[in-house]
């Protein structure tokens, strides 16, 4: 689950993380009450706006502006308010629709008073999973570019692991700081920094930290002035108060749509639908699928306990997709019975009518029989195999 800034900094400050401060807006009439509320508490002269969606590059995109007055910073709000932004990362690119701009944080100028005293740094901290061990990222050269350095020039960009059952040690803080060039006060605030940004990291469960640009300041303070957070939904559960910060609008409707259903469902950009219970299962089943000759449109596993209502929501959702030329559905009845799924099937096409598409249908083990039987007797337009293969090959030839 991917947070935005504004609450990313949230999330960071808990654990005394010193963060860039702003005040969130959501609509016009609120700008003047946030820029009155910043000046109280900052007592920053210039401000700066940002769009706030789950996509980076909001800079490139003209999502981020510096006001030098009160007038500049409210003209900046109320045009990035609304807007559709688009950067490098949000769907289709800087040629494609899109995202809406529905808040904006308006922030204090971090880089005051001295802008070129101030340096920038670049800092995350993530899985690496060949290693098995949390890695802290970290680079001299900051800023809105950071994949190109790592691309054109790696040697200045660091990786410090972490040992899963000792934790960060000091001694790694204290080499980060002396690799970034720190010396003095800078050096003992960016050991700080890294062992309190570790912690929060740690204490919510997060997959991503990315704090771009993280800066020393002129008085030698370091602040996150950005903050990109990415949670492991697989925790929430231990963390009911982030739980609440999901912003479902910067979600793919689709997929949320899924969800509340119980379903777990990616959308892809293939041809053919798929519906199978059990994540390894759905792996192999779009590898297949791929060898076949075709391209899976979807992610779908329908869980372990799904009944007829269930399968019925994941065939909608399947078939909204235009792309859709084939749906195979794949099912290994092991705690979910053939059988339920079979009638999902049957009540489906019932339900949804006009249903002009190839069905490729595969269910081996609880109540396989019955399940065939159950679609045999329909009368419905539906392929059967037993055999992934065989599957795999009337996928294909129907295709085709």
């Amino acid at each position: 689950m991917n947070l935005h800034e504004y609450q990313g900094k949230q999330l960071l400050s808990k654990y005394g993380v010193a963060i860039q401060r702003g005040v969130v807006v959501e609509n016009a009439s609120e700008i003047d009450a946030a820029l009155k509320q910043l000046r109280e508490e900052t007592n920053t002269e210039f401000a700066v706006v940002k769009a706030q969606i789950h996509a980076g590059g909001r800079g490139k995109g003209g999502g981020v502006k510096v006001g030098k007055n009160d007038a500049e910073i409210k003209e900046y709000a109320e045009n990035i308010l609304g807007m559709m932004l688009k950067t490098p990362q949000t769907p289709g690119g800087l040629d494609g629709e899109g995202k809406l701009v529905s808040k904006v944080l308006i922030a204090e100028d971090s880089y005051a008073p001295d802008f070129d005293a101030c340096k920038e740094y670049y800092v995350s901290i993530m899985l690496d999973r060949e290693k098995k061990r949390n890695v802290i990222i970290y680079s001299t050269e900051g800023g809105m570019n950071i994949e190109e350095v790592a691309e054109q020039t790696p040697h200045l960009v660091h990786k410090e692991h972490i040992h899963p059952h000792i934790g960060l040690q000091g001694f790694q803080a204290r080499k980060i700081a002396f690799n970034l060039g720190l010396s003095g006060q800078a050096f003992k605030e960016m050991t700080k920094f890294i062992n309190k940004l570790y912690a929060a990291f740690l204490g919510s469960d997060a997959s991503l930290f990315e704090i771009n640009p993280t800066i020393k300041t002129a008085d030698d303070r370091i602040v996150a002035v950005d903050c990109k957070v990415s949670l492991d939904e697989n925790a929430l559960y231990r963390h009911k108060d982030l739980a609440e910060m999901r912003d479902t609008s910067e979600e793919d409707p689709t997929e949320v749509e899924a969800q509340s259903y119980g379903l777990n469902y990616v959308q892809l950009d293939g041809n053919v639908g798929c519906m199978v219970n059990g994540a390894g299962l759905a792996m192999a089943t779009m590898d297949i699928i791929k060898l076949s000759g075709g391209s899976p449109a979807n992610f779908l596993d329908v869980g372990g306990t799904a009944d007829a209502a269930r399968v019925e929501q994941a065939f909608r959702i399947i078939m909204r997709d235009k792309g859709v030329k084939a749906i195979l559905i794949n099912i290994f009845g092991g705690i979910v019975r053939c059988d339920r799924v079979a009638q999902g099937v049957v009540d489906a096409y019932k339900n949804i009518g006009n249903i002009d598409i190839p069905i490729i249908v595969r269910l081996q083990g609880t109540n396989a029989d019955i399940a065939k039987k159950l679609i045999d007797e329909s009368g419905l337009e539906v392929h059967s195999a037993i055999q992934l293969g065989e599957a795999a090959g009337l996928v294909e030839n129907l295709i085709k």
